[in-house]
């Protein structure tokens, strides 16, 4: 009986002890499986994020791996029964989910956004209507500074799934203005000065090459169609500046901008008759 008694004990302490040592061995399975996974995603994800993203996304994946070996792995094998903790972690996470419906969004939304990367801190850029200048994009939320100087929090569910227009991610954008002159003006020669001006401009690009030329002959004047691209940190200064020179620069020269203008004849006169002014 005795050596019954302590044959049973010694093969339980014997089990026990290889339990032990199998859950250690699993255990820093997970902590080196943990430790490649945050490397690999360090070296594939150091260039597409901000480090403080990483950090988190790093610590997430590690952390994780650790204790999801340790839930669904080692506590089995350590002989812990984990049904009713499972359970118990189920109705928790419902509750968490039903109640923080928004947040869990936005948070995925945040993940996508990191990963996909489709604006930067800096970009000038039109989130859903809100033009402004990227000042913080986190997990949860992404700021926008208006050019008014107000801060527009946007909630990274909407900034996903709207409409984005980047208007730096190219190196060069392009803008047009549309230039009336009259009729009596020399076209071409409103053409070659508006040329001019824009070679002479150091942020007009020489290629992509700007584009000048009559676009429309309208009611009241010859529509000349001015099309140029710039740098895209530039673009503004020069399309504000480069207009009222073509402006004054056009009128030195003779050549008017054309305005909207009637002849009015009177039923009972003759159309080569012009209204005179009473004097």
């Amino acid at each position: 009986m005795i050596i019954s008694e302590i044959s049973d004990l010694f093969f339980a302490s014997g089990a026990l002890i290889i339990n032990t040592v199998t859950a250690a061995v699993v255990l820093m399975l997970s902590v080196f499986i943990g430790k490649i996974l945050a490397l690999y995603l360090r070296r594939s994800l150091k260039e597409k994020m901000d480090k403080s993203h990483l950090v988190i996304i790093l610590n997430a994946s590690y952390y994780g791996i650790v204790a999801i070996t340790f839930v669904f792995i080692i506590l089995p094998i350590l002989g812990v029964e984990t049904s009713s903790l499972l359970v118990a972690g189920s109705i928790f996470g419902l509750v968490i989910g039903f109640a923080s419906q928004s947040i869990v969004g936005n948070l995925i939304s945040g993940l996508f956004l990191i990963f996909e990367r489709p604006i930067k801190l800096g970009n000038q850029v039109n989130i859903d209507g809100n033009v402004g200048i990227v000042e913080d994009i986190s997990l949860i939320s992404t700021i926008i500074r208006t050019y008014d100087g107000l801060y527009v929090r946007i909630p990274n569910e909407n900034v996903f799934t709207t409409t984005i227009t980047n208007y730096v991610a190219n190196v060069a954008r392009r803008f047009e203005y549309v230039v009336g002159v009259r009729y009596s003006d020399d076209a071409d020669q409103a053409i070659g000065i508006i040329k001019n001006l824009i070679e002479e401009h150091s942020f007009a690009l020489k290629n992509p090459e700007p584009v000048v030329f009559v676009g429309e002959l309208g009611n009241n004047s010859v529509n000349i169609t001015v099309k140029i691209w710039a740098p895209s940190t530039d673009w503004y200064a020069l399309k504000t500046e480069l207009l009222w020179k073509i402006k004054k620069t056009l009128e030195e020269n003779g050549i008017e901008i054309a305005f909207p203008q009637r002849v009015v004849w009177f039923a009972n006169e003759s159309k080569d008759q012009q209204i005179a002014d009473p004097e």
